[in-house]
């Protein structure tokens, strides 16, 4: 039986894990609007997912994201079983939860059907390195096989595309990232779509090709981006 959040948006009196899930929820859907406003997305074409203990929250089947409150929270445990709200969770839940199960620090998702990214993905098997934040990916960007959209044979794929990696393009498709937080996963998104409009842009120029980073390059921008960004 699943559940839902009485009184949504009013965390005083409950559970630390229900005001938990409560303020992931609203994050998530902040996120999947984002989407859609960057042009990652058309319409519900996306999806989004946030892990919250054992609990996966996740955007649900067809329905608009300027249109999701409180009360449509959608939630399933690792195994998919619905343990949270009433509406169909998204039909890409397979590829969210394989990457869950694959990664114990993953603690979001983000699928987008990008523009520049999933016409790349139509022409090469990896993105080409033309900018540092390759590294910020874990290296070139794998594209994996084509496969119907919401199967088990595509999140197969994407987590062979995946294999050390935060995220991959899919063949006629898209983009997934993934990361410890819905910001950073969301990051990862935004920067895997620039870079293939960089590569694609760049590539276009008849007579010339794009000069490509190396992977002693790639390797120093990794040690850097260890000490990237603000400590505490």
């Amino acid at each position: 039986m699943t559940r839902s959040w009485a009184g949504a948006g009013e965390s005083a009196g409950k559970p630390a894990g229900e005001s938990a899930r409560e303020s992931a929820w609203a994050e998530l859907v902040g996120t999947a609007r984002r989407s859609v406003a960057d042009g990652l997305v058309v319409g519900t074409s996306g999806n989004v997912s946030v892990r919250v203990g054992d609990t996966v929250l996740v955007t649900p089947s067809g329905v608009p994201y300027d249109r999701l409150t409180a009360a449509d929270a959608t939630g399933v445990d690792l195994d998919g079983r619905q343990v949270l709200g009433t509406l169909v969770p998204t039909s890409e839940l397979p590829m969210h939860l394989a990457v869950y199960r694959a990664d114990p620090a993953a603690r979001a998702v983000v699928h987008t059907h990008a523009v520049h990214a999933t016409a790349v993905s139509l022409l090469v098997p990896e993105l080409p390195p033309v900018h540092y934040m390759t590294a910020a990916l874990g290296g070139p960007v794998r594209v994996a096989p084509y496969a119907a959209y919401g199967t088990d044979e595509l999140a197969r794929g994407m987590l062979d595309a995946l294999a050390d990696r935060t995220g991959c393009l899919l063949r006629n498709h898209g983009t997934i990232t993934y990361g410890g937080s819905l910001d950073q996963a969301y990051d990862r998104t935004a920067q895997l779509e620039w870079m293939c409009r960089l590569w694609l842009t760049a590539s276009s120029v008849p007579g010339h090709s794009p000069s490509l980073l190396t992977p002693a390059q790639l390797a120093e921008v990794t040690q850097r981006l260890r000490g990237y960004g603000q400590r505490s």
